[in-house]
């Protein structure tokens, strides 16, 4: 590996990728350390230390929510917009259709994802922003917000958060463009791994002999991560031979070639844990607003949902496991159904040795991705609550005993192998040996 991006940096053009690369996240996380004025940053960490919500917005934005810089929204606003247009594209047949017309189509969706991110942004930094005005503990976090008494300054913070989503995506684009990988994973990627330092110097302070505990537990948590995101079930696909009329009269024999494709053990990826997590700690949010509420009964309603979705209970991390499987397989059959594999198979004049094509490839290829994504779903359970499992590996009560939490894992492996595959690409257009044998 070491000798491929050695050759990598002889390459004018290849390095010149990989600097720009580089480059553009060196500069986003520059930015996400400039803050915005009027923030008690004490308040603040104590607020994120006690929201698991705001824990895990903070980690889309690599940090800098919790210090509630100008990137304090990230790319959140943006990857909800793409995640609300997958699942839109398969139920609105204008959609569908532009999904189907190739590239212009494409661009046509992520078009209007990205006309969409804009709002998204700002509702959702109007939602932080409030809350942060709020405080915690009768304790006012942000001052100066609000459009009664401060009309200027909330307008100032709420289009400085927008702008900086918008400039976040602009750079992760401009890395898919011209650098090397997904832009959008990058920053993300970035992001999450910028934290572990602090957490390795956290554990040394306050649970130095844990540390080997916590070192081994990520290292087994990335290789068994590595080995299911790698599986994958490869169904046989022959093509039939065509006779095609050449010029002059000739004939040609055409096709026949035989080829597979590769169903993925887990082709939801971290989506189904965002699912689940968002759906267990809105309602322990919302709750907590009324716990202490003058009206007795709905005071006590408050306190029973805040213990039941509080994350340090057993009851959520059940609940989490059983909403991640349910999610996994609702995702997975939803992009599954938008890709149309039969319909394109009978198209291109291929076919399931054995198996009928239309209705019966159909039903064979959903019967096989069924069979395939119980042990996805099961892998995705495992993981979202591996920091339930190690909480006393270490003598921690609260994350587990990892050095980065279980979707953090997934979208940390997930990107370094993409960015490996291009790499390995890149390379053996040049003739280069890579690194993945």
């Amino acid at each position: 590996m070491l000798q491929a991006v050695r050759n990598a940096f002889r390459l004018p053009d290849l390095r010149r990728k990989l600097l720009l690369t580089f480059g553009i996240l060196v500069l986003y996380r520059l930015a996400a350390h400039v803050p915005l004025p009027g923030v008690d940053a004490e308040a603040l960490r104590n607020l994120f230390a006690t929201n698991e919500l705001l824990g895990m917005l903070d980690m889309f934005s690599g940090g800098a929510m919790s210090s509630f810089s100008v990137m304090a929204m990230g790319l959140g606003p943006y990857i909800t917009a793409t995640i609300i247009f997958q699942l839109l594209t398969p139920i609105i047949p204008r959609m569908e259709e532009l999904s189907k017309e190739g590239e212009a189509g494409r661009n046509k969706i992520n078009q209007w994802t990205h006309i969409a991110a804009v709002p998204l942004a700002a509702l959702q930094a109007y939602a932080l922003a409030s809350q942060l005005a709020r405080g915690s503990g009768g304790q006012a976090i942000l001052a100066k917000f609000g459009f009664r008494e401060y009309p200027l300054a909330t307008i100032a913070t709420l289009t400085t958060l927008t702008a900086g989503t918008i400039f976040a995506v602009w750079l992760g684009e401009l890395i898919t463009e011209q650098g090397i990988g997904n832009g959008i994973s990058l920053i993300i990627f970035a992001g999450i791994v910028s934290r572990v330092p602090q957490t390795v110097g956290g554990v040394l302070i306050s649970r130095p002999q844990a540390l080997l505990v916590f070192l081994l537990v990520t290292v087994i948590t990335v290789v068994v991560i590595v080995v299911v995101q790698e599986g994958q079930r490869r169904i046989p696909v022959q093509y039939g031979r065509r006779v095609r009329a050449l010029r002059g009269g000739r004939l040609r024999v055409v096709g026949g070639q035989s080829t597979h494709i590769p169903l993925r053990v887990n082709s939801a990826g971290m989506i189904p844990l965002i699912f689940a997590q968002s759906f267990l700690l809105f309602p322990g949010n919302i709750a907590s607003y009324f716990v202490n509420s003058a009206t007795p009964w709905v005071a006590s309603v408050g306190t029973t949902v805040s213990t039941v979705f509080d994350p340090r209970g057993n009851i959520y991390w059940i609940l989490y496991l059983f909403l991640v499987f349910g999610f996994t397989y609702f995702y997975t059959d939803a992009m599954f159904r938008q890709q149309n594999l039969p319909e394109a198979l009978q198209r291109q004049g291929g076919f399931i040795p054995g198996i009928r094509p239309g209705k019966r490839t159909e039903e064979y290829l959903n019967k096989v991705m069924s069979r395939i994504t119980l042990v996805g779903a099961l892998f995705l359970g495992l993981v979202a609550i591996l920091p339930w499992l190690t909480r006393g590996a270490a003598g921690t009560q609260q994350t587990g005993a990892m050095l980065i939490s279980s979707s953090g894992l997934l979208i940390v492996v997930g990107v370094v192998l993409d960015t490996m595959k291009q790499l390995e690409a890149q390379l053996l257009m040049r003739h280069y040996e890579g690194f993945i044998k």
